[in-house]
């Protein structure tokens, strides 16, 4: 069985997540700007196999999509081009980076760490692949 990798698509960066080979538990890969995203991708598909790609779909608290839809379309479309045996699944990434920030805050993240919007990005990427993990095992 593979991974699954998640991705939580922002206008300038990617939060990176991925699951264990046992699809139980979702960890942080990495941050990386869109233009290095393909990229990385690559590099790490040519070490772990993934199964499929889960990415963040904004939408508002009336289920119509937001308007970070206008990018996230766009790079959704060139990574199933560019990684076309790779299945995408799109998942409700609604509060991600409230419970990111959160999550910061619970742990003990002063100030200055809360405002490094890369690792909100990662950590918005994991709870989204967790909750998208342990929706599909119930």
């Amino acid at each position: 069985m593979g991974r699954i990798m998640g991705l939580d698509v922002g206008q300038k960066r990617i939060g990176l997540a991925v699951t264990d080979p046992l699809r139980i538990i979702a960890t942080g890969l990495d941050t990386v700007h869109v233009s290095e995203a393909f990229d990385y991708i690559e590099q790490y598909l040519q070490k772990e196999s993934v199964d499929f790609f889960v990415v963040g779909y904004p939408v508002q608290m009336n289920n119509n999509p937001s308007l970070s839809v206008q990018f996230i379309e766009p790079f959704v479309k060139k990574l199933k081009k560019r990684f076309s045996s790779i299945p995408v699944k799109r998942v409700d990434e609604r509060f991600t980076s409230k419970m990111a920030l959160q999550a910061m805050i619970d742990a003990g993240a002063g100030k200055q760490s809360r405002r490094n919007k890369a690792a909100i990005d990662k950590i918005s990427a994991v709870i989204m692949l967790q909750s998208y993990i342990e929706s599909e095992n119930v």
